[in-house]
């Protein structure tokens, strides 16, 4: 099976010389009134910043053109990957996460160099290094002991206005929550861990949890997926989920996972899935459905394929699917949507199904090597 691509467009870009042109990890849902929604971390300085902002772009007309991105999410601390899902009759949940502000120091002091060579304007390490400090300087321990965690904010016009932010501790996820059959939303996330995400410049954290809501406010007490054996050993991490319940009733949870360089060999970006069948009071042991790509995504089609997909971090780079027509039992891999990714740092591809048919999924990814990324969409669709 291969995608048959009509076209990428922009949809989140830089249109001056601002230094913090950089945009990643979205998400894309069709708002209750028709328009569709992408959201994504945006105006940051690197991949790795204190400056980032959770922003939301509109389109009226199927994804062809796009507002410019505008901040709903903006705490003293770096706000990451954007959700959005709309519920219930004029409710929308934009969500988010962010770490402390002692790793922030710590990614300033020992990454600087790696900063400053990723911006498409070169400056030294050290003037990176001495304005993220002076930047951190200015966020007090009440400000940091408000914000840190997984974040949200809810808006009860369709996502035209919003709330003040809240913390949805202590689950996170890139892509927020979806809406079960019955409504419900229900959140697959990674649990945060206490003062961040990083320790030491790596990432920490196995343990995934489903929460489920009425309102987006009141939350259930997470349900665990559980680990199989030897997974803490080989996996650095074990991330950023996504789930979906199928017509069944069946629930799908796929999770990123990374194996330890002296564990998994070259299987360093793979996908594992979890199963429910019982409304989510228990899940199955994850297994390894996809070896070589994540995060995930996952959309059912009005065509019954039940759509993954995935970005692609090793050569060539780029975004890809992969398509089950039996509620995840089997999966055909690799569907090419575009290889022409310039470097590995692009992805979280996430979905929506477009009015006629296709599908139109946006992620992230560099124009060229040399400079900041930004949003793109890709409208597609299915052929043998």
């Amino acid at each position: 099976m291969k995608a048959k691509v009509f076209g990428h467009r922009t949809v989140m870009q830089s249109v001056n010389d601002s230094i913090f042109a950089y945009f990643a990890w979205p998400s894309i849902a069709r708002l209750q009134d028709g328009r569709l929604a992408a959201v994504a971390s945006g105006f940051r300085y690197a991949h790795i910043c204190p400056f980032g902002k959770a922003v939301i772009s509109y389109s009226s007309d199927e994804g062809q053109t796009w507002t410019a991105p505008a901040p709903v999410i903006d705490t003293p601390l770096d706000d990451r990957d954007a959700g959005v899902m709309p519920f219930g009759e004029n409710d929308v949940i934009l969500t988010s996460f962010n770490n402390t502000v002692q790793q922030q120091r710590i990614w300033a002091d020992q990454h600087a160099a790696q900063i400053s060579s990723t911006t498409f304007r070169p400056v030294r390490p050290e003037a990176v290094t001495a304005m993220i400090r002076a930047y951190l300087d200015t966020v007090t321990p009440e400000q940091e002991a408000k914000y840190l965690g997984s974040t949200y904010k809810l808006s009860h016009d369709g996502g035209t206005t919003w709330e003040e932010e809240v913390r949805i501790s202590p689950l996170t996820a890139p892509h927020g929550p979806v809406v079960m059959r019955d409504g419900r939303l229900m959140y697959v996330g990674k649990l945060f861990e206490d003062g961040g995400d990083w320790k030491d410049g790596a990432a920490v954290g196995s343990r995934i949890g489903v929460m489920m809501s009425e309102d987006g406010k009141e939350w259930t007490d997470p349900v665990w997926i559980p680990k199989f054996e030897g997974m803490d050993e080989t996996f650095i991490c074990f991330y950023e989920p996504h789930g979906i319940q199928l017509p069944s009733g069946k629930i799908l949870v796929h999770i990123r996972a990374e194996y330890s360089k002296d564990k998994g060999g070259e299987r360093l970006f793979s996908i594992y899935q979890s199963e429910s069948t019982d409304g989510g009071k228990t899940f199955s042991v994850p297994v390894c459905v996809n070896p070589c790509g994540s995060p995930p995504h996952l959309m059912l089609h009005s065509s019954g394929a039940l759509v993954c997909v995935y970005g692609y971090r090793s050569q060539p780079y780029g975004q890809r699917a992969m398509v089950s027509f039996d509620e995840g039992a089997t999966w055909e891999r690799d569907i090419v949507l575009r290889d022409d990714g310039p470097s590995g740092d692009l992805g979280y591809p996430a979905s929506v199904e477009l009015k006629n048919g296709h599908i139109l999924t946006v992620y992230y990814q560099k124009p060229t090597y040399d400079s900041p990324s930004s949003i793109y969409s890709t409208e597609w669709a299915l052929e043998e």
